[in-house]
């Protein structure tokens, strides 16, 4: 069932500005425990910049790498400073590959009660500035690292990020259906793992009540864990 999920997945579209969002699933290898701490070749503890991830079950700590993924971090952290993480959920969640959120809060008013945050601002004349994808950097998509959706284009990723809960090498090559290139990672998680285990753990449903054209609501956690803020707690 597992493997089924991970190939269901790979053909799976998640959600960033209103359009496809492409994350690749690796093979059927099950990862347990927390993360390997190894740190980023040629970064250094003077470096990096740490960020605490609020959540409604607990924080997540980030190690981001600006040295290997300057763009990305500094979209992240812009992002986080504009209050544009708060009140976010992880919208999908699949146990055996990545727990996703960044663009959608929770919302009555909205169509299914989701609210795709990137594609309202957009409407609003806000649209979200979009990145240079920094895939070749060298960080790879192992699990515990936190990298940027993006549409098909390389070169979409901004406000959506995923965290890998396994290690995913798919994700590194390139391939025809995700523009000819990877997904770049920026960062790790160096404490709360236990906080992903959560959200990882929870049950999902598909929401057709959700529009999308994707079919990236199939994966909805029946609790939404939601991002209460993003913060840097020490960026030396």
């Amino acid at each position: 069932m597992m493997c089924e999920r991970r190939r269901y997945a790979d053909r799976m579209i998640a959600r960033t500005l209103g359009a496809p969002l492409i994350l690749l699933v690796a093979s059927c290898t099950q990862n347990s425990g927390a993360p390997d701490r190894q740190a980023s070749s040629g970064t250094t503890k003077a470096d990096v910049v740490i960020v605490v991830m609020s959540t409604t079950k607990g924080d997540i700590t980030l190690e981001l790498d600006p040295v290997h993924a300057p763009l990305s971090t500094a979209s992240f952290l812009d992002h986080a400073k504009a209050g544009h993480y708060d009140n976010t959920a992880f919208q999908r969640v699949i146990p055996d590959f990545v727990i996703q959120g960044g663009g959608w809060t929770i919302d009555p008013s909205a169509p299914g009660g989701l609210r795709d945050n990137a594609k309202r601002d957009a409407e609003a004349g806000h649209p979200d500035v979009t990145i240079k994808n920094e895939w070749q950097n060298g960080l790879k998509n192992v699990k515990g690292t936190i990298a940027l959706g993006r549409e098909k284009d390389p070169d979409s990723a901004s406000r959506e990020f995923y965290i890998n809960v396994v290690d995913n090498p798919k994700l590194d090559t390139p391939r025809e259906i995700a523009g000819g290139a990877g997904y770049a990672v920026f960062g790790r998680v160096i404490d709360g793992w236990d906080v992903v285990e959560i959200i990882r753990s929870g049950k999902t449903q598909p929401r057709p009540d959700i529009p999308v054209e994707d079919g990236s609501m199939q994966n909805v956690p029946l609790e939404l864990v939601v991002v209460k803020s993003v913060r840097v707690v020490d960026a030396r």
